[in-house]
């Protein structure tokens, strides 16, 4: 059996017609796949994402999508391996296909230098256990949104010009942080991408929002208004400084509008704090898993999965 690479258009050939299923969302195939290959042809996705299979000869047995991300903790940067979209054919399964192929990675990657592996699991964490990987802090909040200040606010939705003063705010949010996944203008540009896709909410429309100040940006919120849930869910939130924090209740409010509840994934420090205490439940997908290639990574990996009031990252590092 051979671990190899899969050129973006035999991927979408090969592999994506069997996965629309599962993650195809609400988009047609023809969406599903031109979306796959705009992400392939991307800035970030030509030097930090590739498709790989595992071949028994020249049978296609199963696949996954190699991520790139580097995460900062102490005075270190820890190169990571992502892992998302592990598919077997059904004709294929219980057989340790993909167990082998997540087992060949981690060799490699190890190999080259890196220092961890991530994924987010749906389904089976124990599968992933009994790779050596570790389930980190995943957890969900659920706000009522009448609970949050409604102070009047001029919000403006989301232009593209406005990604820098995104960028700026999410930059002051994260750096009192002890550890995070740290943001490249590719890595910006992949977020921007997969924003406008869609792609990561099986309903709801999308509602990015900003609070201006003069010519910058304030604060900001990504997310979507998902009306079969009655809620707002959020993917991601920033401020510029303490004023600007003292109004993100209201800028929450105005993206959740008449819906009754505000949701999402459980920020991570500094960001936590700037919402109530609202209902907070660990999470039943994408949990977040790690396995340490180094032992500056073990490190991390102890310190990260330490209990913690706040979760380690944001949907929109999503994978």
């Amino acid at each position: 059996m051979r671990l190899v690479e899969i050129a973006p258009p035999d991927y979408a050939r090969d592999v994506l017609p069997l996965s629309a299923q599962l993650w195809a969302g609400r988009r047609d195939m023809d969406l599903y796949i031109a979306q796959t290959l705009e992400i392939a042809a991307s800035g970030y996705g030509k030097r930090h994402y590739k498709t790989f299979g595992l071949y028994d000869e020249a049978q296609l047995i199963a696949s996954f999508k190699r991520y790139q991300r580097t995460v900062r903790w102490q005075q270190q940067n820890l190169r990571g391996v992502g892992i998302g979209a592990v598919f077997t054919p059904e004709h294929f399964r219980g057989r340790g296909y993909a167990s082998a192929m997540l087992a060949m990675l981690l060799d490699r990657s190890r190999n080259d230098g890196d220092d961890f592996a991530y994924l987010f699991s749906d389904i089976r964490p124990h599968f992933y256990e009994e790779l050596g990987f570790t389930q980190l802090p995943s957890r969900a909040i659920s706000l009522r949104a009448d609970t949050l200040a409604n102070k009047r606010i001029e919000v403006a939705r989301l232009d593209d010009q406005d990604w820098s003063g995104v960028r700026r705010c999410f930059d002051l949010s994260e750096r009192t942080r002890p550890w995070a996944m740290l943001r490249t203008p590719l890595v910006w540009d992949w977020i921007r991408l997969r924003t406008r896709h869609g792609s990561e909410h099986a309903a709801g429309v999308e509602t990015n929002l900003v609070l201006r100040r003069g010519r910058s940006i304030a604060a900001y919120v990504l997310g979507v208004r998902a009306l079969e849930h009655d809620a707002y869910i959020i993917d991601e939130f920033g401020v510029a400084d303490d004023e600007a924090a003292a109004l993100l209740p209201a800028l929450l409010r105005a993206a959740a509008g008449d819906l009754r509840r505000i949701v999402g994934w459980l920020p991570p420090d500094g960001a936590r704090e700037l919402l109530p205490r609202g209902s907070v439940r660990k999470r039943r997908d994408a949990i977040f898993m790690a396995a340490p290639l180094s032992a500056a990574a073990k490190k991390w990996l102890d310190a990260a999965a330490s209990p913690s009031s706040a979760d380690g990252i944001w949907s929109t590092d999503h994978i």
